[in-house]
């Protein structure tokens, strides 16, 4: 069993990159420009932004299944790319450099499993979860901040 990793679709972030401070506070948002490499990981090209970069951070409810498990949290995104198409079985260079908190999720939200990976053990950890049964999908999370780092489907 294989599995897809995605980033997010570029369209619904464009319109904060034209929005001024004042709109970005009031959608939950401001405006960065990344100091450091890694350290300003873009979820929609699923790559760490260069230094200088504009980037939007902004709060995206990436687990949106109505459920107790609902959640939001800060993500970063940067203008201009568009959504990351990897291979099946591929993981990105972002978390090569990262711990990975995997949270496997059934077709009602609801967690049924998890796990704590390095990028090494990533993909191994990714079959294994998609060989159970009850496993709709897996969200991948950067462990040490807690934020949504993409979204993992069967292949």
């Amino acid at each position: 069993m294989t599995f897809q990793i995605s980033g997010l679709d570029h369209r619904p972030f464009a319109r904060y990159f034209d929005m001024s401070g004042a709109e970005l506070a009031a959608n939950l948002a401001r405006r960065n420009v990344a100091s450091a490499k890694p350290g300003f990981p873009c979820r929609v090209s699923l790559a760490d932004v260069e230094v200088g970069e504009e980037v939007i951070l902004v709060n995206y409810a990436h687990q949106d299944a109505a459920s107790p498990y609902r959640a939001a949290h800060a993500i970063y995104v940067r203008k201009g790319v568009e959504q990351a198409r990897l291979a099946a079985g591929e993981t990105p260079e972002l978390f090569k450099s990262r711990m990975l908190s995997l949270r496997a999720f059934d077709t009602n939200g609801m967690i049924v499993a998890a796990d704590l990976v390095e990028d090494a053990n990533l993909a191994p950890a990714l079959e294994r979860l998609f060989a159970e049964p009850a496993v709709d999908y897996v969200h991948i999370h950067f462990a040490k901040y807690g934020c949504y780092a993409a979204r993992a489907d069967r292949a």
